[in-house]
């Protein structure tokens, strides 16, 4: 994932020429592009009109591209209201977010008075539906700040009722960090289906010859109710359901290196779980009791609201969420 900030004028049209760029890699097409930039203009618009400021994060996929703004402004009182055309609130003709929603393949909002407002949409080639699935998964992976490669690497295996996500973080961060976890992500795949305790006994030892990395891995079977979930260092487990919270237990030590405790705990669940991992550059004091609705909406955007209000601003910061629909 990539980020295009926007706090001056002049970065509206670097964030245009970034969105044409990445639906290009996307393999989208001219028109596809076209839309997709005409949304990154409104949204980079809206940033510096309404948020005083903020970001875009672009995530460039195989036949599509997603784009998040957020921002730390006055947020909506009536989210509705602001997305009928002909609403507004700053002397506009008020058709922008109604603009981006026609435009968008995927669109969803999340504002709240005095939070600030993120905003995302999907274009997808050739107006292509969204995958189906029992699963919906988004994540947030971005680099410490002033580095190009992020250390953290992240994967998820479906496989129909249930679904396998990993997180690493590579000690400390930059390539050597990005090599370690870019690792432990290979050995995940060869076995994906494994038991957590299987596959960080496979990470640990596979990961002896790079600098190490933190490790977790969630098992969430929708047929036995149950999240099975192990990890070794600070990444953070959070499952969601029923309107509880579970923080998911890891355990002290470095992938690779030094891990006296390999173990796997069972979650169970009732209802559509939400399964929220985090690497150590979000803080952990985060609830989602802050975010009244947030749990329900598109799983990018929930990662996207984590991102914009813990990060820690100083490494790596990723958030992946799986979602379950209902049947």
């Amino acid at each position: 994932m990539f980020i295009a900030p926007v706090s001056d004028p002049s970065q509206i049209g670097a964030a245009r020429r970034a969105v044409v760029e990445m639906s290009t890699c996307s393999g989208l097409d001219a028109a596809d592009a076209a839309r997709a930039a005409l949304v990154a203009t409104e949204l980079a618009s809206n940033l510096l009109r309404h948020g005083g400021g903020g970001e875009l994060l672009l995530e460039p996929a195989p036949q599509v591209l997603t784009i998040v703004a957020i921002d730390r402004g006055a947020g909506m009182a009536d989210v509705q209201a602001c997305l009928r055309d002909g609403y507004s609130t700053a002397g506009t003709p008020g058709t922008g977010l109604g603009a981006i929603r026609r435009q968008a393949d995927d669109f969803d909002i999340f504002s709240t008075p005095g939070g600030g407002t993120a905003i995302l949409m999907r274009c997808r080639a050739r107006r292509q539906p969204a995958p189906g699935g029992r699963f919906m998964v988004g994540a947030v992976n971005l680099a410490k700040p002033g580095e190009e490669i992020s250390g953290d690497s992240w994967d998820v295996h479906l496989d129909g009722e249930s679904a396998s996500v990993i997180v690493a973080d590579g000690l400390g961060h930059g390539p050597l960090a990005a090599q370690a976890s870019g690792e432990a992500i290979r050995l995940f795949r060869k076995t994906p289906s494994s038991s957590p305790m299987t596959i960080l006994e496979a990470v640990h030892a596979g990961l002896r010859p790079t600098r190490g990395a933190a490790v977790a891995v969630a098992h969430l079977d929708l047929s036995k109710h149950v999240v099975v979930f192990g990890g070794v260092g600070n990444i953070s487990g959070t499952l969601l359901a029923a309107g509880t919270t579970s923080r998911m237990v890891s355990h002290n030590g470095t992938a690779g290196h030094v891990a006296p405790r390999l173990r796997e705990l069972t979650y169970p669940f009732s209802g559509l779980p939400t399964v929220i991992l985090c690497s150590d550059g979000l803080n952990t004091s985060w609830s989602l009791d802050r975010y009244p609705g947030l749990v329900a909406r598109d799983p990018t955007l929930i990662a996207a609201v984590l991102y914009r209000d813990h990060s820690r601003g100083r490494d790596d910061a990723t958030a992946v969420v799986v979602q379950v629909r209902p049947q």
